[in-house]
């Protein structure tokens, strides 16, 4: 009997944002199952450093890219090496992303009293906002046009996109970050009608709270308790706990491997139940 995902073995990804930790995590998870991955980054020595670690953790060639999501010769440029270096390209993990500061809100409704039109909607900068559209949505848009036409050129291969729970319900004082991520959850349904009769499948996945460094930020208090903001997360959460990086690798793995070669336009929540809990 053929061992799950071994079908992976040999293949060869390249991860956008792959030195960031929800990256790290992907970079790892798939190098376990023999697939060969160039984490593209802008941060290069993070993205060389994590190329090290892996190879020694498991063996299997990988490689740091450099490279901006928003470039086109940048991508051109990444889309040579990797063939190269690696080999045919299969698959695509659109990872780069997150929320811009400057767009979002200090307050999460506005007074009826309309004193402080700063800290609401009103007050936010618009290149920000901008920003933030372009680096979830171009950022996943620019890298599928160039990158992806390896994929369908060999009519195989599969993209894997990633979303958020702000796809489903938007969360307070993050307008921008989560009209991104709710057209990238429509770009991935699109997307994989556009290219359905090729054999190229595209999906997305849609993390809920991980417990990543910039969560720790948020989400903790300095004395070590949660915020109040964080406090209602996790009481929304059944299963009333954040999630690991490592723990988006299995669904990942599902959604590049023939175990789900008749799946595609989907948004699989990874969340802990957040999705499905209304509250009471």
């Amino acid at each position: 009997m053929q061992k799950p995902n071994q079908d992976l073995n040999g293949k060869v990804t390249a991860i956008t944002g792959g030195a960031g930790e929800i990256g790290s995590a992907f970079a790892l998870g798939l190098a376990k199952n023999g697939v060969k991955t160039a984490i593209l980054d802008l941060d290069e020595s993070a993205a060389q450093e994590l190329s090290e670690r892996v190879v020694s953790e498991t063996g299997t060639e990988v490689i740091a890219v450099k490279c901006d999501v928003l470039s086109s010769d940048a991508l051109n440029a990444a889309d040579e090496e990797i063939a190269k270096r690696l080999g045919p390209l299969s698959f695509l993990i659109n990872g780069a992303g997150g929320n811009n500061p400057v767009a979002t809100t200090k307050d999460e409704q506005l007074s009826a009293d309309l004193s402080n039109f700063e800290d609401s909607f009103f007050g936010i900068d618009i290149e920000g906002f901008r920003d933030c559209l372009d680096l979830n949505l171009l950022g996943i848009a620019l890298p599928t046009s160039i990158l992806g036409k390896r994929l369908v050129a060999q009519e195989a291969g599969s993209i894997v996109n990633i979303s958020s729970m702000n796809a489903y319900r938007p969360l307070t004082r993050i307008p921008a970050y989560s009209a991104a991520k709710c057209a990238v959850s429509n770009f991935t349904q699109w997307l994989a009608v556009h290219l359905a009769s090729t054999n190229t499948r595209v999906n997305a996945i849609a993390p809920g709270f991980f417990l990543t460094e910039q969560l720790k930020y948020l989400a903790f208090e300095e004395n070590g308790e949660l915020t109040p903001r964080y406090q209602r997360v996790l009481a929304n959460t059944p299963m009333n706990r954040f999630g690991e990086p490592e723990e988006l690798v299995g669904t990942l793995l599902y959604l590049l491997s023939d175990s789900s070669r008749f799946v595609t336009g989907i948004v699989i929540p990874v969340d802990g139940g957040f999705n499905a809990y209304s509250g009471v």
